[in-house]
């Protein structure tokens, strides 16, 4: 099989994928990519990262898209801003998702990673697939994590590159957040070493703010998984 260019964000999704990757698949080869985007968890998503990286040995490269930050009015790239309480019902929750929207933000992520997995055959004829983390997000889903976005990926990936072939692989794609977890279970991943919380901690530990979207349906998902949630929370 092809070499592995993970995406990673240090979330759960993310973190599990790669482990699966790394255990199960068995690349020859590993790369990590994680992007800073601005983003308010910054600092907790990339102590996460970088945890990954030692644990299953793969380098990790930084790539600074921080510009994406300032044309971004999600409230994840706004400090400060407190996070408002989840509405919950499906066409609430749909239209809270422009709260979260980040411009084009997983597409852009995408075709850097399809650039360095180019650059890798280009400079030392080495083949990389791209890996992401995009899981079964249900009725309440953002359109660039679908499995039509994906794809639309792969038409891309052949016109854009020069010699075509590179695949886009998302492994957790039919899983939905309850699978995740009870495949990283498996996998003995520790998810204390994993950040979802769309805002900063203010801490030097990993304390997710409980309130916001990915923290709401991470302690959904862990009691609808049975699984007990070691994670720390504010509320």
């Amino acid at each position: 099989m092809n070499n592995a260019l993970l995406i990673v964000s240090g979330g759960m999704d993310s973190i599990v994928m790669s482990h699966y990757v790394k255990q199960k698949l068995k690349p020859k080869k590993i790369k990590l990519l994680f992007f800073d985007y601005g983003q308010r968890a910054l600092k907790e998503e990339l102590k996460c990262v970088k945890i990954l990286s030692k644990k299953i040995k793969a380098p990790l490269t930084v790539v600074d898209l921080r510009w994406l930050g300032n044309i971004s009015n999600a409230i994840l790239n706004k400090k400060g801003v407190k996070v408002p309480k989840i509405r919950e019902g499906v066409k609430k929750e749909r239209k809270d998702i422009l709260l979260w929207w980040v411009p084009t933000r997983n597409a852009i992520f995408y075709l850097v990673g399809l650039a360095h997995a180019e650059s890798e055959f280009l400079k030392n004829k080495e083949r990389y697939d791209v890996y992401l983390g995009i899981k079964n997000e249900g009725q309440v889903a953002m359109k660039d994590t679908t499995p039509e976005f994906l794809r639309s990926l792969a038409k891309i990936g052949d016109e854009a590159t020069f010699h075509n072939g590179y695949n886009f692989m998302a492994p957790l794609l039919k899983f939905d957040r309850t699978d995740v977890i009870k495949l990283g279970k498996k996998l003995k991943v520790d998810f204390k070493e994993t950040y979802s919380c769309y805002i900063e901690s203010n801490s030097n530990k990993l304390i997710h703010c409980g309130e916001c979207p990915n923290c709401y349906v991470r302690k959904k998902a862990f009691y609808w998984a049975n699984i007990k949630d070691l994670s720390l929370y504010k509320n």
